[in-house]
């Protein structure tokens, strides 16, 4: 028998002998699609030795080259095991307001910081908690769960066209336009998930500078502001976080390597630090704390200067070497200089779920385009055609056996 989870959505009409289930239908996440798909082919989970993650959004977990040492163990003691705080361990929040004030220049402390279970629920709760009225903005090729949070909120969005016309980056007054009928919430991360476009300089001074306005808002996912050389976050140009209406969003997933800890966090007002806490107070329970121990090691101030040199250099070194191979192949490369990704144009009219049923079975796997969609238009989606490519997770030394596979799978 398969070992393969169900992706059966649980329709509410589907009977049982206690009758039609009591919640609601949820699809799973379209990379999840992608991993049953793959699973139910190759016969092994993604991630099994003799796989090739490229559909994968995460790190590698292991020491990089020019970087520290993963810490292996962390101290828990009995006061660790009591109910964490709704806001997060002191001690942890006071090491990442010093980290922004130290790197980028930051005027806040730690009150303007929430520890969640990683970077999705501390989406997840401001966009619970935007009043009534307000109209998300977002670019049209974005994070694939941005539309899954939004859809399933009931959030009103508009689109910005973020195509090949633009090469998917979007003119930064598209997002910032004042729009009289009501306010609105930016919504964007930066670098880019799938694009790697990343936003820096005066396009981040552009998006402060609306954001500090009664009707605007900002919603950075800096998921990736390790993966850019240098470093990159907003945080370096807002002067006074506590009189606007910005929420800069962090995690420990991506550029401290430790996806599985699940540790993230929100930078904001004060005032809107204690309304996600008190949400938090009922409606998450708080954070694992030795969870939050372990982020502490991995802040400690001799780490953080290793990783924000090690982490551009190995990665723009990836990006770099795989970016110059599937040009070769006669790939179109969109790709920013941000990220651990390559968004890329397949040739020949081939659609991202014909390359996968040739790379299944091969033991690889890419995420389709139009997952990143935020119209949802599946098979008919524009971004039919395209692929994410993620080399976070590779070894240097899977470089050419990576680009052997995909040449034959591109060539069949």
């Amino acid at each position: 028998m398969s070992d393969v989870p169900s992706t059966d959505s649980g329709s509410s009409d589907t009977a049982t002998d206690c009758g039609p289930s009591f919640l609601q239908p949820m699809p799973p996440m379209g990379i999840y699609e992608t991993l049953y798909a793959f699973q139910a082919t190759f016969g092994e989970p993604m991630g099994t030795v003799g796989t090739h993650p490229w559909s994968q959004g995460f790190p590698r977990t292991e020491q990089i080259p020019g970087g520290p040492e993963m810490p292996t163990t962390v101290g828990v003691s009995s006061e660790n095991l009591l109910y964490p705080k709704s806001w997060g361990m002191p001690a942890l929040r006071e090491r990442i307001a010093s980290y922004y004030c130290k790197h980028y220049g930051a005027s806040i402390d730690a009150d303007n910081v929430m520890v969640f279970a990683g970077g999705r629920p501390a989406l997840l709760s401001v966009l619970m908690f935007l009043e009534n009225g307000i109209r998300v903005r977002i670019a049209s090729t974005e994070y694939t769960p941005y539309y899954d949070l939004l859809h399933r909120l009931a959030v009103p969005f508009d689109l910005i066209e973020s195509d090949q016309e633009n090469r998917f980056c979007p003119p930064i007054n598209s997002y910032t336009e004042p729009n009289p009928d009501h306010r609105t919430m930016m919504l964007l991360s930066n670098p880019c998930n799938p694009t790697g476009i990343t936003r820096t300089g005066a396009e981040i001074d552009t998006l402060v500078a609306a954001a500090s306005t009664p009707d605007c808002g900002l919603l950075i996912d800096e998921a990736y502001e390790l993966f850019h050389d240098p470093p990159v976050s907003a945080l370096s140009q807002i002067r006074d976080i506590n009189q606007t209406n910005i929420f800069v969003i962090g995690a420990a997933t991506k550029g401290l390597q430790s996806p599985g800890i699940r540790i993230g966090w929100a930078i904001a007002a004060k005032r809107h630090i204690k309304i996600l806490g008190n949400f938090s107070s009922f409606g998450m329970g708080g954070v694992s704390h030795p969870s939050q121990c372990y982020a502490l090691e991995l802040m400690a101030e001799d780490r953080i200067e290793q990783v924000r040199s090690a982490i551009p250099a190995f990665y723009g070194s990836q990006r770099q070497r795989y970016g110059e191979a599937f040009e070769k192949m006669g790939l179109r490369l969109f790709t920013g200089d941000g990220g651990f990704y390559h968004w890329c144009q397949l040739p020949g009219g081939m659609t991202a779920t014909e390359l996968n049923d040739r790379l299944f079975p091969e033991g690889a796997a890419i995420l389709c385009g139009n997952d990143c969609d935020m119209r949802r238009y599946g098979s008919l989606s524009p971004l039919r055609n395209f692929i994410r490519f993620s080399f976070g997770p590779l070894a240097p030394e899977s470089f050419e056996e990576d680009i052997e596979i995909l040449a034959r799978a591109l060539n069949d």
